[in-house]
């Protein structure tokens, strides 16, 4: 695949996860900072690309673009074995996807924004977003005392997608030691990947 230029922001998991594909499959890609705290994400040029006024966004070597995540990563990753051949492994992949967006990232990374950017402190934020990320943490805890990955054996776009803010759930207050089996997958995939630990560099 031709090189990608990915339009995003360091500090947001959702940015990272198009970047950590790319790099891992090899696709040549450009990293282009986004300070969304300034606004750059609400500029005329900035809304050509995505007029929703969002991070990340990828333009690929056509010059086409390409918001939200979780979409950037399966174009990325479409035909590599990051992204299961048997039609069952595939829509449990594609479950986890849709999951994520639905249940993880609004608890445990608006938590974790909450405190580390918005100024807000363990007595003041929403303390709903404990109860929910908590809950999010344990459903995945229940499948990876199971499997090594989200998806059975192997690594999937699931994995990279919940990785995202699981790795830096500490930041939102979450305890990763509460759930073992996610800690060691964190670590895990966090090796697949080649990154760094984000909760020993912490």
């Amino acid at each position: 695949m031709s090189a990608i230029t990915i339009y995003g922001n360091r500090e947001s998991g959702n940015c990272w996860k198009g970047k950590w594909v790319a790099d891992l499959l090899g696709v040549a890609n450009e990293w282009v900072e986004i300070d969304i705290f300034k606004g750059e994400s609400r500029t005329p040029d900035f809304l050509k690309l995505n007029p929703a006024g969002q991070v990340p966004v990828a333009v690929l070597a056509d010059g086409r673009t390409l918001a939200q995540s979780n979409a950037i990563m399966l174009h990325l990753a479409e035909g590599s074995r990051l992204v299961p051949t048997d039609s069952y492994a595939r829509a449990k992949m594609y479950e986890w996807l849709f999951w994520e967006q639905y249940n993880h990232e609004p608890s445990v990374a608006v938590r974790r924004a909450e405190l580390k950017f918005r100024g807000k402190t363990e007595e003041t934020v929403n303390p709903a977003l404990k109860d929910r990320g908590e809950a999010a943490l344990a459903r995945m805890e229940l499948q990876l005392k199971e499997t090594p990955y989200l998806v059975g054996d192997a690594l999937s776009l699931a994995d990279v997608a919940c990785v995202a803010y699981t790795r830096v759930a500490h930041e939102g207050g979450f305890d990763l030691a509460k759930f073992p089996a996610v800690k060691a997958w964190v670590a895990r995939v966090e090796r697949d990947l080649n990154l760094a630990s984000a909760h020993e560099a912490a």
